[in-house]
Parts: C-alpha cells; sequence; structure tokens
C-alpha cells in the first residue's frame, strides 16, 4: 500500500481515483462532504434505487457507473459509528476494490469529522486493512 495525505480538494483528485465517504443507512446526505459528495453524483437518488436490506451498515456500496464507495457505517445520520462499523464498512470496500481491480483511492479524513471519530484511530485501520494490498490511499483535506 502507498498511502499519504495531503492539503487538497478531493473533488479535484485525478479522475483515475476512485473515491470513498461515510454515510448512514437511511442516506441522510445533508451535512458534511456527504452534501459535496451528493451534489456532485447525484448519490441520494441513485441509493434509493437500491434495496433498504443493501443498505444496511456496515458496508459498502458502491454505485454501478460512478467511482464513489459509499461507506455505511451507522444506521441513521444522527448516531456515532463505532470503530469496528468503520472497519467492516472498509474490509467490504476493500472486497469490492480487489474484484474491480482499482489501484488509487482518495478519500477525506473518514469518520472524524461530523462523527467525531479520532483520525489517529482511524488512519490506524486503514493501515491495517490495506496493509497488504498494492492501492495508492491518498487522504486529503482542507
Amino acid at each position: 500500500m502507498k498511502y499519504a495525505e495531503i492539503q487538497h480538494d478531493l473533488f479535484t483528485v485525478d479522475p483515475d481515483y476512485h473515491l470513498a465517504h461515510c454515510i448512514s443507512s437511511d442516506i441522510a446526505v445533508d451535512k458534511g462532504i456527504a452534501v459535496l459528495f451528493n451534489q456532485k453524483f447525484n448519490l441520494k437518488a441513485r441509493l434509493l434505487n437500491i434495496s433498504p436490506k443493501d443498505l444496511e451498515h456496515p458496508t459498502c456500496v458502491k454505485i454501478e457507473g460512478t467511482r464513489v464507495f459509499n461507506l455505511i457505517t451507522k444506521e441513521l445520520y444522527y448516531h456515532i459509528p463505532t470503530y469496528n462499523s468503520v472497519r467492516q464498512s472498509l474490509l467490504k470496500m476493500r472486497k469490492q476494490i480487489e474484484d474491480e481491480q482499482i489501484t488509487k483511492l482518495a478519500m477525506p479524513k473518514i469518520a472524524s469529522g461530523l462523527d467525531r471519530k479520532k483520525w489517529e484511530k482511524i488512519r490506524d485501520i486503514i493501515h491495517n486493512v490495506f496493509k497488504d494490498t498494492d492501492i495508492e490511499i491518498l487522504i486529503c483535506y482542507l
């Protein structure tokens, strides 16, 4: 795994990067960076076409035809995810990344903004989940 954290607008990374962010099973995308993901990729409308069973947390949903991984780490928008639910959603994303042979992933400092998890612990989870892969991970912050 290659890993870097840079001050950069996530939405201006090279288009060969897939993107990831966290949401809740209720698809409330009206706060934080999820608002921008929804505006740029029409996520809410697309996710509403998916069976609610497939949106149960923890999981990861990538809508066909997009380069966005939706890490579903909690049931309702006002819940706080656990470190374990973040880990489980990342593991499901890893499986999809391997299946699709994706080599580049960019994401914000997931679960550490509105979800109030300690970034240092989330970073450790990311490293643990992807340590033996060939993926390049870029963490973008402003």
